[in-house]
């Protein structure tokens, strides 16, 4: 967690929303917190975390309600988490909503960290704070809530719930407001926040699924990754060999120009980041190649382009190594999904 961790001020602005609702004065509850309010107008603008766990500690108290957090989860639009909002409305499958959002959460906040994996009788969610960090019950309970919200959006089904619920807060004075969002097994003083989900909802295919919009969207998160956190070598690479792949497959010195690097420099920071230039190419490649083999309009010759192969007979191979199957069948069994 870095020293100074920041969430987009979008995340505050969800909580204004919920203020100016309830009729308490925001205005006064920012300049407390030592909030500027006009930073709401920037969708790229960012707030300490100290700044913002202060604010959501001052709406608990003006609100005399311990689950406010509820409450501010149903002010939440698509735009509230950048671009990040549109690609997870467009991904195929609740599984990868999740996989989509443990790569890019940083987006939304880097005091955090998430967890998305198999379980005993499913999948489990979690958002794991590092020791040193701090944040607010409140917003743990807001984004738990909105995940339910937007997966039963995404599926269509508002009876959909997760098979538990594992909060790390104390017991809230107002459980019946949990229990009404939730409508599941809820577990209080947990020792983790986790959801947990039957793992046959995970992979429904979802009627909203649009590969384009995901991947377009996927790039705009990228870029504002890569200028968010000028530190973080493995963002900055994923999104220069993005950039270049279409041209050929792209050399760690030609990546390391772009990023004002030598060879060597480069290969050292990712290897402190316990990676390497070739497997970032690799699972880069991979990932485009899932994402570009689920829009038809897409010839497979023209993925290996994009994906800077020679020839679509390496691209092939590569992709057998990958997934087990030729590009032919992972788009045929996509296409039947959708």
């Amino acid at each position: 967690m870095p020293k100074n961790a920041t969430a987009l001020t979008s995340w505050a602005k969800a909580i204004r929303k919920a203020l100016d609702a309830g009729g308490y004065d925001s205005l006064r509850l920012f300049a407390q917190a030592g909030l500027d309010i006009a930073a709401l107008d920037d969708p790229n603008a960012r707030y300490p975390v100290a700044g913002t766990t202060r604010l959501w500690q001052l709406a608990v108290d003006a609100s005399g309600d311990d689950a406010f957090g509820l409450t501010v989860a149903r002010h939440v639009g698509p735009t509230t988490f950048h671009a990040l909002g549109y690609a997870l409305n467009a991904s195929a499958t609740l599984h990868e909503v999740f996989d989509r959002m443990l790569r890019y959460f940083a987006v939304v906040t880097d005091v955090a960290e998430l967890e998305f994996g198999e379980a005993a009788s499913g999948y489990r969610f979690a958002m794991r704070v590092p020791d040193g960090g701090v944040i607010a019950p409140q917003a743990v309970d807001a984004f738990a809530a909105l995940i339910v919200r937007l997966c039963r959006g995404l599926l269509g089904r508002r009876e959909f719930s997760p098979q538990l619920v594992r909060l790390q807060r104390a017991e809230p004075r107002n459980r019946h407001a949990f229990e009404k969002v939730f409508r599941a097994p809820l577990q209080f003083c947990a020792p983790e926040n986790a959801l947990y989900f039957d793992r046959a909802v995970l992979d429904t295919p979802l009627e909203g699924a649009n590969p384009e919009l995901a991947r377009h969207n996927d790039e705009i998160v990228q870029r504002y990754l890569a200028r968010l956190q000028r530190d973080d070598i493995v963002t900055r690479v994923r999104t220069v060999l993005t950039d270049l792949l279409p041209h050929g497959e792209p050399s760690a010195a030609a990546v390391a120009a772009r990023l004002h690097l030598s060879e060597r420099s480069l290969q050292r920071r990712l290897a402190g980041a316990q990676t390497s230039f070739s497997a970032l190419l690799r699972d880069t490649r991979h990932s485009l190649a899932r994402s570009y083999l689920r829009e038809p309009r897409l010839s497979i010759g023209e993925i290996a382009y994009l994906l800077g192969f020679g020839d679509m007979s390496s691209f092939t191979r590569a992709f057998r190594r990958w997934e087990g199957i030729a590009p032919s069948e992972f788009r045929t069994r996509a296409c039947r999904e959708l």
